[in-house]
């Protein structure tokens, strides 16, 4: 059957001598994987349709399970702003590889396939790239079924003004239920500010935003405590972020 979907290369990979396979984010039918043949070829018609974080419109026919066969296809948006900067690319890849590795096939849908495309936009467009993928990452958490509450205490619904945030058990405690977990961590009201606004906030709708360093840092601490302790993956693209902050490249 032949198939006509926009989608966003999140993953792009060698196979043979000329070939590539590609893992499209489609709105309609989830995750798909396609062959493009001869696309490693520098003359290839189709090689700047495989690479990452290309968004297009992709021609391919498939049978009913197994891989696509890209027959063609035309560029929508290159990103090619992100593949030419470092960090973009790392900041990118990350954004791409926690999708692929959090939400199985069918669980894409247009909703996560338009916060892929809003975050790659943002970084594209100049948005502070920690802001845009801390909102990305509670997007995915909310998709994969984990996403955090912070409107009232996760135990008990009561609403104080206290900021104890449990990632362990997903969302803010009370003074009463902090008991629940010593472990939780107190955060900034300025943090919990943005992490409440994260939390009803569609990516698209996020401007350019200025917010201090110290904040930042900690919304990624707490971002990645939830990552860690509700979807526990190990990320290649998570791994080389943190070299480069690392080593300050």
């Amino acid at each position: 059957m032949l198939y006509r979907v926009e989608g966003i290369v999140i993953r792009s990979m060698d196979y043979g001598e000329g070939n590539k396979i590609i893992t499209l984010c489609t709105a309609t039918h989830g995750k798909i994987g396609v062959l493009a043949r001869g696309a490693k070829k520098v003359k290839s018609r189709h090689a700047a349709l495989t690479q990452p974080f290309t968004y297009g419109e992709y021609t391919f026919y498939r049978q009913k399970e197994g891989l696509g066969t890209l027959n063609q296809g035309e560029i929508l948006e290159s990103h090619f702003s992100l593949r030419e900067d470092l960090y973009l690319a790392a900041y990118a890849s990350y954004a791409c590889e926690l999708l692929d590795r959090t939400l199985q096939d069918e669980e894409v849908g247009s909703f996560w396939f338009n916060q892929l495309k809003a975050c790659l936009d943002g970084l594209s467009a100049g948005k502070d790239p920690e802001i845009v993928l801390r909102l990305f990452e509670m997007k995915i958490l909310q998709a994969a079924g984990y996403g955090p509450v912070f409107a009232e205490c996760l135990s008990c619904g009561r609403q104080d003004d206290s900021y104890f945030i449990s990632p362990r058990l997903g969302g803010r405690l009370c003074r009463s239920c902090r008991h629940h977990d010593p472990a939780a961590m107190t955060v900034a009201p300025g943090t919990f500010k943005l992490l409440s606004l994260f939390e009803r906030m569609d990516l698209r709708r996020l401007g350019n935003v200025e917010v201090k360093d110290a904040t930042k840092a900690e919304l990624k601490k707490l971002m990645r405590a939830f990552i860690d302790m509700q979807l526990g993956l190990q990320l290649k693209s998570r791994n080389f972020l943190d070299q480069l902050d690392k080593y300050e490249i």
